[in-house]
């Protein structure tokens, strides 16, 4: 057994189905090994993509997704899909091939120090020099990936380690690491001060980050949040913690969040945040969610914790484990005038959208297409005004809602769609872009044709990186620099190139019969949106 044969070996062990990634000579030997495996290779048209369909994969799965590149520009491509799966905290393996090991530091043929390079956007990074280390390596990789907080460890191999003999073959059935040791039990101390604060409190909030769907701690939060009466709101990446039309649930906090979910944190006198970040575009003054109140925040990453607010009560720990332990505490909440108090608030501050009759409203289209996507439907928005229209009036129901918080990486929709569909081929995946972030990997489209990945695009066309127009037109009064898309393709051409069928949308009369169409068969289908140039989100 070589050293490609054990990489590959390692990923049987553990339970891998799919690897996305683009082939070079430095990465042959394991693409070449794999063939006598069972884990499905699937060709990416830019290595940056495959790191977002690994991420697809992962935030269905719960398990690290992977992706293999090449040495040089093959790896170098992949840092963006690194450093947005590092933002958002998503477990990853990225293997990519190197020089030969005698060569390195020589700057020869498409030499990158790609350890070097990544270290500010992965948990951990390897760079095998003895083929007898790979199973311990491969071990770890997941092992640091998957737990803790969560995020991507890159594995670089040089070619001449995958084509070496392997002594001996065993993967370890455990790992231990003596400097990695992350907190999961919450501090029993600290969990009682949290009910003991909550007796007292008359308006509690709990505010949900994406900390609570990486631990899959959604069903324990709201049976949490149902059983004491607390009302919830969350981050973007928190989106889907609970269902949208849940009566508790008070939407998306932050810049572009709804008004009464900001209101809700300024008035509360006790917020439990948990699994966020405490970031800007959540929280964009941190004194105000720490000014006349409690601020419990409960994260697995202590790094996190007081970074940005100082808490009343840190609580170090894994969100499932701790609202598991919330579950055995004895304790009694009243803030039934407090959800009376945010349910005026919804209906008194639920912005009002005039939109132009003559183009497709897209938080109306949004709204209804999900009304008719199928409950455990998985909607992926990519970055830009399409990002926000769908933070906003997207519902979720059983399904998921995915989307990058962290880095704002245009192009991430169809490529994670993508691994979406390959992890959960059972289920309706919708990937929602602009026109901008869709020409970001529209080459994408080969992917699917070729490898049978149905994923259903929709494109809101404005003919501008709307966002980008947004804020110029807001603070540079109309003086647009370089958010104009004339010269984009037509995109009903593009479909019949890659033999996809397309459907396109002007306005509101036929929308519900064209969404029914555009969902009706589980086949690849691209819906072109025209919405109002000038619409502001």
């Amino acid at each position: 057994m070589i050293g490609a044969d054990a990489m590959i070996k390692c990923l049987e062990a553990e339970g891998v189905t799919t690897v996305f990634g683009y082939p070079g000579v430095a990465i042959c030997p394991f693409y070449n090994s794999i063939l006598e495996s069972r884990i499905r290779t699937i060709l990416v048209r830019t290595e940056q993509n495959a790191a977002h369909a690994a991420s697809g994969v992962s935030r269905v799965t719960g398990k690290p997704g992977v992706c293999a590149v090449t040495s040089g520009p093959g790896a170098t491509n992949v840092i963006t899909g690194i450093a947005t799966a590092f933002a958002d905290s998503i477990p990853l393996i990225c293997i990519t091939g190197q020089v030969n090991s005698e060569l390195l530091g020589s700057d020869v043929f498409q030499e990158a120090d790609i350890t070097g390079a990544v270290e500010s956007f992965v948990k951990y990074s390897y760079l095998v020099k003895d083929v007898n280390d790979i199973p311990r390596v491969f071990k770890e990789a997941f092992h640091i990936a998957n737990t803790g907080r969560k995020g991507p460890v890159l594995i670089d191999v040089p070619i001449d380690v995958q084509n070496a003999l392997i002594s001996k073959f065993k993967y370890p059935e455990e790992v231990s690491l003596r400097t990695y040791k992350p907190t999961v039990k919450g501090h029993a101390v600290q969990i009682r001060k949290v009910a003991a604060q909550l007796e007292k409190a008359k308006r509690p909030l709990i505010c949900a980050g994406g900390g609570v769907l990486l631990s899959e701690a959604q069903e324990e939060l709201r049976r949490f949040a149902e059983t004491h009466g607390v009302p919830v709101v969350s981050t973007m990446m928190g989106i889907g913690v609970m269902p949208t039309d849940h009566p508790l649930y008070y939407g998306m906090v932050g810049n572009n969040g709804k008004p009464y979910a900001n209101r809700a944190m300024n008035e509360s006198d006790m917020l439990i945040m948990v699994g966020a970040r405490v970031a800007d575009r959540a929280v964009n003054q941190p004194d105000l969610i720490t000014k006349d109140k409690v601020l419990v925040h409960i994260d697995v990453d202590p790094a996190e914790i007081g970074k940005n607010a100082g808490p009343t009560i840190p609580l170090v720990g894994d969100a499932k484990c701790i609202f598991e332990d919330f579950a055995r505490e004895e304790f009694t909440c009243s803030c039934k005038e407090w959800i009376s108090t945010l349910d005026d608030y919804r209906h008194k501050l639920a912005k009002k959208r005039i939109p132009d009759p003559a183009y497709v409203d897209p938080a109306e289209f949004i709204t209804r297409l999900t009304d008719h996507m199928e409950e455990t439907g998985v909607y992926v928005a990519d970055v830009g005004q399409n990002q926000i229209w769908s933070c906003g009036y997207a519902k979720v129901k059983k399904g998921k809602f995915l989307t990058t918080g962290g880095m704002g990486t245009m192009g991430y929709s169809i490529p994670a769609a993508m691994g979406v569909k390959t992890a959960v081929p059972e289920r309706q995946v919708v990937a929602v872009c602009g026109d901008g972030s869709f020409q970001m990997s529209m080459m994408e489209l080969a992917t699917m044709c070729q490898h049978d990945i149905p994923v259903k695009i929709v494109v809101l066309k404005n003919n501008f990186l709307g966002m980008v127009r947004q804020f110029q037109h807001f603070t540079y009064k109309d003086h647009y620099s370089v958010v104009d898309l004339s010269g984009s393709p037509d995109l009903e051409k593009l479909s019949q190139a890659y033999g996809i069928p397309f459907l396109r949308l002007t306005d509101m009369e036929k929308c519900d019969e064209t969404i029914e169409a555009f969902l009706r068969e589980d086949a690849s289908m691209l819906l072109e949106c025209v919405i109002d140039p000038m619409d502001l989100v």
